[in-house]
């Protein structure tokens, strides 16, 4: 039986596109305000070492800029890998 889901996950991994594992590895997508966790606005948003951070209403970015690693180590927590910077997108290794 063991031998059944060995090979399973093995079929699926094999299967699995590359764009799917690659996303995983990253972590997941921003979809909520790091500080009150509303729904971010991208209108609202901090660049900070090379990583543009979302917020959901004005005041957000000024708390998130009090303790922005508090911030950034709570969405690490929770898989979320923060878009890069514009300036910073064509840069290798930030």
């Amino acid at each position: 039986m063991k031998k059944i889901g060995v090979f399973l996950v093995t079929l699926a991994l094999t299967l699995a596109p590359a764009s799917v594992m690659a996303q995983s590895a990253q972590g997941k997508p921003q979809t909520v305000c790091p500080v009150l966790e509303g729904n971010p606005d991208k209108n609202i948003f901090v660049d900070y070492k090379g990583q543009r951070i979302y917020f959901c209403c004005e005041g957000c970015d000024a708390e998130f800029n009090k303790d922005p690693e508090k911030y950034l180590k709570k969405m690490e927590a929770q898989g979320i890998t923060p878009e890069k910077s514009p300036a910073d997108a064509g840069k290798s290794g930030k």
